[in-house]
């Protein structure tokens, strides 16, 4: 489809979809789903761009495939248990690493992150990977 006012307005609404992602990770490490919620809000910002414009347009301007963002998220998710396997503690114990920043005050960055951050990635490829077959079928 082509039509002006949907390419005009998927612009912005994308970026709101990725910024709601992006919270959604941030805020999720802490909570159960984070990285699934924004994986789906991330991949349905393609969906969407998909529907302003042909679905050819959409898979030329790629510039990762599905199976590399799927890819990507479990080489983090492996990477996420090499900290609890190298510590000889229980697999996938968590592991912070804390910053002091001198206007943010204390950062917490851990393994539940790079997790969930991974879960992001893969859910992402799988997203896109499912409605672009569903999408070249039609």
């Amino acid at each position: 489809m082509n039509s002006t006012i949907l390419q005009i307005a998927q612009r912005y609404v994308r970026f709101l979809l990725i910024v709601f992602a992006l919270l959604a990770l941030i805020r999720g490490h802490n909570s159960p789903g984070g990285g699934f919620i924004a994986g789906l809000l991330a991949g349905l910002s393609m969906v969407m761009k998909s529907f302003a414009y042909t679905i050819d347009e959409v898979v030329k301007n790629m510039k990762i495939s599905p199976g590399g963002l799927m890819a990507l998220g479990l080489l983090l998710i492996l990477v996420s248990t090499f900290p609890s396997i190298l510590n000889g503690a229980e697999f996938m114990k968590g592991y912070w690493l804390v910053f002091n920043l001198p206007l943010l005050g204390d950062i917490k960055l851990g393994t539940p992150l790079v997790f969930d951050t991974g879960v992001f990635f893969g859910v992402i490829g799988v997203t896109r990977l499912f409605f672009f077959s569903l999408k070249l079928a039609e």
